[in-house]
């Protein structure tokens, strides 16, 4: 019963919606918006991966390198500038973030004035109320994922003292305590990026599934 009288209250909503012109609630360009912010976002975190597994691979090339051959400048320099594309990817994964928080804002706001015109007083409240828990929910999957972001952040500035550090470790021909540090750095990315993965996933869903039960 329920199902049929929020699904009679959104067609309403929809035709009350289409007599306006340049209409800010305009649900459809903002859903849009939002998917193919999730999909960008998913894109750059896969790039953002794919640096970093990058970027240990040649770190730990250099380090395996530097245990049997002399200390080299120029192979210093190609391990670093492969850390510097990490933060590269790391800073535009950050800005994608950024994109998809404001999306996701401009989206529910959208949504609450739209449901806020409603002159069905039950409407309202059951629709506001499914908002709010959609929007609570979400706020603290974007809260989590910007605490991944600042992990990855520190991830790759550690990685960069870790080359600094080889290089000093190379003229002393001592590894261990390097040894260690590598071995935390590597046993963070995982976690990491599974922590921004529930991002993607979860904003997936939520366009997927509670944003169109209440858009359509």
């Amino acid at each position: 019963m329920f199902k049929r009288t929020l699904s009679i209250t959104l067609l309403s909503l929809l035709f009350v919606s289409c007599w306006k012109n340049k209409s800010p609630e305009d649900l459809i360009r903002l859903k849009e918006k939002f998917k193919s912010q999730v999909s960008t976002f998913e894109n750059k975190k896969k790039n953002a991966n794919k640096n970093v597994t990058k970027g240990l691979t040649s770190l730990n090339a250099l380090k395996s390198a530097l245990e049997d051959t002399k200390n080299e400048d120029k192979e210093f320099a190609k391990v670093y500038g492969d850390w510097e594309k990490v933060n590269k990817r790391v800073e535009n994964l950050n800005k994608e973030y950024e994109d998809l928080k404001l999306k996701a804002s401009n989206l529910f706001t959208a949504m609450e004035k739209q449901t806020n015109s409603l002159s069905d007083a039950t409407a309202k409240k059951t629709l506001l109320s499914a908002i709010t828990k959609a929007k609570t929910k979400y706020n603290g999957t974007l809260s989590n994922t910007a605490k991944a972001i600042s992990k990855l952040r520190i991830l790759h500035g550690d990685a960069v003292e870790v080359v600094k550090a080889l290089e000093v470790a190379a003229a002393l021909n001592s590894f261990d305590n390097i040894n260690d540090q590598m071995k935390s750095i590597e046993g963070r990315v995982e976690g990491i990026m599974a922590e921004l993965n529930v991002a993607v996933v979860e904003s997936k869903k939520l366009y997927e599934k509670k944003i169109t039960e209440l858009g359509e």
